[in-house]
């Protein structure tokens, strides 16, 4: 069976267009209904977070009603980050958590990610059953088994103590300034409540949302105005956190960003020294830098690679055991602590990097010297296939042999957003530059056909 719902991290899309339109919420959420209800006992639990998109609250109100018309009680949770979802859906033994959220998307996209009973996200074959469900459509039960409806209003707090709790009990951030954009996103009100209890004095940016300005010119893809609030303010370090809070980057005290492959470098070396790192390996997707892996390969230490997507970063994580893994994008899943990416409980991380060993938040944020990487966009239209044009298929294998012994070539598919992604690493700086604007014209031409 094709996916048709369900991409790299459930299903998303414009709010009040397929499929993010308040009827099929319904019909998901009926069929998610039927499928965690199955052989289970009388009580039937789902907890549901969202971000602060205005679209969530109308798919909040069509997915309670799929879920308790299948006879799901539902956990109301409000506006919290995608990891609080993850850790609360076990924590209230839930048969499923949902996540509202299209993540670092703008205001005008929504998205619904599920978690399973364990607080990790779904698997392929989950998702693909759950969407079958929604094509055939399922039986209701009968009025005396509707579920019902509970709002739940302290489970930020419970995330909150869960944040902290794994910030190291020897170390706080006395003295130490810290810039949090939290992207007028699900984070808002959680990040800077950790940061101030843990002894921060906090600067936060992104924390009036109003429906609309959700990664607005702020949170973690556009990191220039916590960068100018760095500078301004004399910040020790800044943290940008996207949407949903479960990837964020870091800033050191010039403004400059380092990206998550950086991150992940420093925290994979720190906990190797500290035994702390299962097999001596860190999971990232195919898109981390060349860079990093050699910087792992001095130290002894390997590097899995998944395909793109935090989820496949946990699924090999849990399937052999590592405990450290992420997207060169920031999203950083510590398996000790949370099921999914977790941006904040990351940038803690950092945090007490800082605190530690009382360097610059520069010198923390480079740990290796990257390889020379470009990455472009070709956006497609439904329907469109350009990398199965012969032309597309031919430039692309010639880079490929240029490339051999010199660097290495992606092209993919996003699973949130229709664009073809084009993506390349090379040490020669000029035949870099020439191979990706050499497939990206092509690309362009067979999308303009």
């Amino acid at each position: 069976m094709t996916r048709k719902l369900f991409g790299t991290d459930g299903v998303r899309g414009t709010a009040n267009t397929y499929p993010m339109t308040a009827e099929m919420a319904l019909r998901i959420g009926a069929a998610a209904g039927i499928y965690f209800r199955r052989n289970q006992a009388n009580v039937h639990r789902v907890v549901i977070g969202k971000d602060t998109r205005r679209s969530g609250y109308m798919l909040e109100s069509a997915l309670t009603a799929g879920l308790t018309s299948t006879g799901m009680t539902v956990f109301l949770m409000g506006p919290i980050p995608t990891p609080a979802v993850g850790m609360l859906t076990p924590s209230m033994r839930a048969d499923v958590g949902i996540m509202i959220s299209a993540s670092h998307n703008p205001h005008e996209d929504n998205g619904i990610k599920f978690f399973g009973p364990d607080g990790f996200k779904l698997s392929d074959e989950a998702e693909m059953e759950i969407e079958a469900l929604v094509e055939s459509g399922v039986d209701l039960v009968e009025p005396m088994k509707i579920g019902r409806t509970r709002h739940i209003y302290d489970g930020r707090s419970r995330y909150n103590e869960r944040v902290k709790a794994a910030f190291p009990n020897e170390l706080s951030l006395d003295g130490m300034k810290v810039v949090i954009d939290c992207a007028n996103g699900a984070a808002y009100r959680a990040a800077p409540e950790v940061l101030w209890e843990l002894g921060a004095e906090v600067i936060p940016v992104g924390v009036a949302p109003n429906g609309y300005n959700i990664n607005e010119n702020c949170g973690s893809t556009k990191p220039m105005t916590a960068s100018e609030a760095v500078i301004a303010h004399g910040a020790d370090v800044g943290i940008c956190l996207d949407g949903d809070a479960d990837r964020c980057l870091i800033l050191d005290e010039t403004g400059k960003v380092a990206d998550g492959d950086q991150f992940m470098g420093l925290i994979a070396g720190r906990w190797a020294e500290e035994g702390r790192l299962n097999k001596n390996t860190l999971v990232a997707t195919v898109m981390s830098n060349l860079g990093l892996e050699r910087h792992l390969e001095s130290k002894g230490l390997k590097l899995a690679r998944t395909g793109v997507g935090d989820r496949y970063v946990v699924e090999e994580m849990r399937k052999n055991g590592f405990n450290l893994g992420g997207e060169q994008s920031g999203h950083i899943v510590m398996t000790d602590y949370a099921t999914t990416g977790d941006g904040l409980m990351a940038g803690l991380q950092f945090l007490g990097e800082l605190a530690r060993t009382g360097r610059k938040a520069s010198e923390l944020t480079n740990v290796f010297d990257p390889v020379p990487q470009m990455l472009k966009n070709v956006r497609y239209t439904n329907g469109q296939v350009p990398l199965e044009d012969g032309k597309v298929l031919s430039v692309i294998g010639g880079a490929e042999q240029e490339l051999i012994g010199k660097g290495r070539l992606l092209i993919r598919k996003s699973g949130t957003e229709p664009l073809i992604r084009v993506m390349a690493e090379c040490e020669d700086p000029d035949l870099l530059n020439d191979v990706v604007d050499r497939i990206v014209d092509e690309v362009a031409r067979a999308t303009a056909a």
